[in-house]
């Protein structure tokens, strides 16, 4: 078994706590499914949000999904000019059989285009 980090983000149309609760809470279940990953192979996340998102922490989406025994924690993303804006951001740490180059990384609707080379 070997940890591996799988990335991923999202983009949200609206600062509203229920609005990141489900699309952050759509992006971890993409997260686990598409790396054939249960709540059990989980380490740690991080989160990521962009400052101009204050609703609620995106961690609170992953206790609503019931990963409640795993270590989170939410930081600011860097306030960069330009940058693409309400964008959410995880950093899972994981264990799992697969390789480096079988990680399916994350990035869903127009966060897409934040990693065009690892999208998957």
């Amino acid at each position: 078994m070997a940890v591996r980090a799988v990335r991923g983000a999202v983009q949200l149309e609206r600062d509203e706590s229920g609005h990141m609760d489900e699309q952050v809470g759509a992006l971890l279940t993409a997260v686990l499914e598409r790396n054939g990953l249960t709540a059990d192979d989980l380490i740690s996340v991080w989160f990521t949000a962009t400052p101009d998102l204050h609703s609620d922490f995106p961690a609170a989406a992953a206790r609503k999904l019931g990963i409640v025994d795993v270590p989170l924690i939410c930081a600011q993303e860097l306030d960069v000019t330009g940058a693409m804006p309400r964008v959410v951001r995880l950093l899972a740490h994981v264990e799992t059989e697969l390789a480096k180059s079988e990680i399916a990384h994350v990035y869903l609707g127009a966060a897409a285009s934040l990693r065009k080379d690892i999208a998957q």
